[in-house]
This record gives structure tokens, C-alpha cells and sequence, in this order.
């Protein structure tokens, strides 16, 4: 077993020695820009791009003309819903979302409120489940864009996409979805789950960072788009920038293999995470699961430690790459605002602790972190005057702190 262990996959993931092969060629044989059209070395990169692109389509079921290559899951995101507001301003002025989706969504719609767009942001309930039926009734006749993400990056929880692209349908609005976590975890089908365009990116599937696609649908509906970024007309005028064709190629590569390997890949995830979950919670009382129990991506595991903070669990595990439920702003740890639309206390949610299993991850690491977290949440219970009280029958809830 090699260390550090790695349990970050949701942040990032290793690229597959697959993908690096492939790519390897494109830097330094066949390294042309794909607009170069009076040479060799133009055409076979503008041959590699297109056949990536047949690729990242087939893992979502599109058509490869529908495909638009980004920097990243951050730009496809800006690109859907910054586009179609400004190329569908004469029809309204309304999109809906909902507070727990990434920040590239939720800052973005923040960003259009400040120039006059009206933004509904929906709940969710305790276990991070948006409701169809709140998407139904925040509908108006000015509303141009759904936007619900189809896998959460802190929680994991997978969102009712078809029912709501079934919505959207009825009522003949642009559905969006992020799509990052989702993408080479669950099966995705942009036609029978109604989606209109979607965002997603390489690096979460063990391809290369700073390389991203968005589905733009082509007919029944035809969605058109304002570009965010102007230049040479690239990708059909929607995202103008010379082609990043090694990651162009390394992303193409990375859809095949998970195209492969997901049936199975995801059957011995959910038996990793299981494992990791029941030996934890077997070893240590009040740890509680973060969304939803049954509806998650196999690799997910997001929990709380009460009476430990977060943060000082992750200095104590230096060993193990994992992330904490706080977002770590200007001076100050905030608790995750995702928890905090599920109703999670501020003192749990700043316990919480995303575990992020992957394809590289084994039976021996995961009970190398079941007997880590075990100890070192142990050792700071020990420490904790909070822990101490609750244990002799104190009801914290009722104490009155001196200020």
C-alpha cells in the first residue's frame, strides 16, 4: 500500500495510464493547431479533435455535432446559462435553479440577478432531493432555463433529472445540468432524461484538468447560445480559442474507458463505500450520513463526527487526501452551505467529512482510513469538554454559555 492514500476523487481524479498514452503523441508528433486547414499537421490534429468528440458525445447519447469543447465544467457552465439568457432575453427574464448546486452555477446566477434576471432558488429537502413539484410551480411565463445538477459534489446525491426534463418539456423550457459528477459514475442519456445542454469535464473521470465540454441540442429543441468568449469563431462561433487538442484527446479517451468499465467499476465502488461506511460507523457513535442513503453515486460518502471538528480531522489523517465540509472564506470557516440547506446544524456540518472513493482505490487503503479516522476521532473526543458533558447526560441544547 503505498501513502499518502488518496480519497479525494471528487476534487480530482488520477489520470488513467490509458489516457496519458494516448495523449502522449499530440505534444510532441501530431502537435498542429486543429484550425490549421493547409497542412498535415492541421488535419490529423483537427482528425484526432473530431474523433474525441464522437467519443465524449457517445457517453451521453448526443450526436457529436452537439458538442462544444470548454476549458472546463466551470466555463460550460457560465456558457449555458449566461447564453441562453442573453440570446433568449426577448422571451424572458427567469431561470430556475437550486441553493445546493456548485458555485459556478449558483455565483453565475447570482451574477445575472445584478443585471435584472429573476432567479428562483428551490429548496431541497433533509436528504439534499430537490422536488419536481417545486420546479413545476416556480414555472412562469417569463422563465427561459432550468438549471438542476445531476450528481451533488459534496453529498453525492443524484437528482430526479428525468422527471424534471419531462417538466421542462411539457412547458417548452431550456433544461440545463451539470453533469460533472455524474458523468463515467451513472448512466446519463440527454434524450430520455429531456436535457437540453449539460456540463461536464475530464478531470473527473480520469482524464486532464483544464479540459471540459457542454451539450448544445441541435433540434426538438434547436438551442441557441450568445458566446461568452469572442475570437475566431471556434466551435461554431459559441466558443472561440485554439482546440486544446491533447486534452482534447485525453478527455475523448477517458469517456471510452468508463463507457467500459462503469457497470462494473460502480458495482466494486458501492461495495468499497459500504465497507467504509459500516466500519466506521461499527467503531464509532454519533457519526451521521449526509444525504441521501440509496440515491447517491456508488463512490460517496459524506459524514459527521459530532463533537470533532472537521478540519482538525483532516490535520489529524495527513496521511489521507480527503476533504472537509467547510469552506475554508477570508478569515473564517464557514459551515458547507450545502448542509446547511439540508437542515444540518452548523455544529455537525462543520464535523462533516466528504470521503471521495476511486478507480484506484483498494480494500486494504479503506481499512487502513476505517482504523485512522476510528483513532484519531477517538483522541479528539478525548480532548473535548462538549464531548464530556453530552457523555455524563448534559443537554447541550439547554446550556447557557457565559459570553
Amino acid at each position: 500500500m503505498n501513502m499518502p492514500i488518496y480519497m479525494d476523487n471528487h476534487s480530482t481524479t488520477k489520470v488513467d495510464p490509458g489516457v496519458i498514452e494516448e495523449m502522449l503523441p499530440y505534444f510532441t508528433v501530431h502537435y498542429g493547431n486543429a484550425a490549421s486547414r493547409n497542412h498535415t499537421f492541421g488535419w490529423d490534429a483537427d482528425k484526432a479533435v473530431e474523433a474525441a468528440r464522437e467519443r465524449v458525445t457517445k457517453i451521453i447519447g448526443a450526436d457529436s455535432r452537439e458538442i462544444i469543447f470548454t476549458s472546463g465544467a466551470t466555463e460550460s457552465n457560465n456558457l449555458a446559462l449566461k447564453g441562453v439568457v442573453e440570446m433568449y432575453v426577448e422571451k424572458g427574464n427567469h431561470i430556475i435553479t437550486q441553493v445546493t448546486e456548485h458555485r459556478s452555477v449558483l455565483d453565475t446566477a447570482k451574477r445575472l440577478e445584478k443585471s435584472g434576471i429573476n432567479v428562483t432558488f428551490l429548496p431541497v429537502d433533509s436528504n439534499g432531493l430537490v422536488d419536481p413539484d417545486d420546479v413545476r410551480k416556480a414555472i412562469t411565463d417569463r422563465t427561459v432555463l432550468i438549471s438542476i445538477m445531476l450528481v451533488n459534489n459534496e453529498i453525492g446525491v443524484i437528482q430526479p433529472i428525468e422527471e424534471i426534463g419531462k417538466i421542462a418539456k411539457e412547458r417548452g423550457i431550456l433544461f440545463h445540468c451539470d453533469a460533472t459528477q455524474g458523468i463515467g459514475k451513472v448512466p446519463v442519456d440527454v434524450q430520455t432524461m429531456g436535457i437540453d445542454l449539460l456540463s461536464y469535464t475530464a478531470h473527473k473521470l480520469y482524464g486532464p484538468k483544464g479540459i471540459g465540454a457542454l451539450y448544445v441540442r441541435r433540434k426538438n429543441p434547436r438551442v441557441r447560445l450568445s458566446p461568452i468568449i469572442d475570437g475566431g469563431g471556434h466551435e461554431r462561433g459559441m466558443r472561440s480559442g485554439t482546440l486544446n487538442v491533447p486534452g482534447i484527446v485525453g478527455f475523448g479517451k477517458a469517456c471510452e474507458i468508463a463507457m467500459k468499465v462503469m457497470k462494473e467499476e460502480s458495482a466494486r465502488l458501492l461495495s468499497l463505500r459500504e465497507r467504509l461506511r459500516k466500519g466506521i460507523t461499527d467503531s464509532l457513535e454519533e457519526v451521521y450520513l449526509n444525504g441521501h442513503p440509496a440515491r447517491r453515486m456508488p463512490g460517496n460518502l459524506n459524514l459527521s463526527f459530532a463533537y470533532v471538528e472537521g478540519e482538525s480531522l483532516l490535520m489529524g489523517l495527513k496521511e489521507i487526501a480527503l476533504s472537509s465540509g467547510s469552506a475554508c472564506t477570508s478569515a473564517t470557516l464557514e459551515p458547507s452551505y450545502v448542509l446547511q440547506a439540508l437542515g444540518v446544524s452548523p455544529e455537525l456540518a462543520h464535523s462533516s467529512v466528504r470521503f471521495g472513493l476511486g478507480r484506484f482505490n483498494t480494500e486494504e487503503e479503506v481499512d487502513y482510513v476505517i482504523n485512522r479516522v476510528t483513532e484519531t476521532v477517538n483522541r479528539l473526543r478525548e480532548m473535548s469538554p462538549l464531548y464530556e458533558m453530552a457523555k455524563a447526560g448534559v443537554d447541550l441544547k439547554q446550556v447557557r454559555w457565559r459570553k
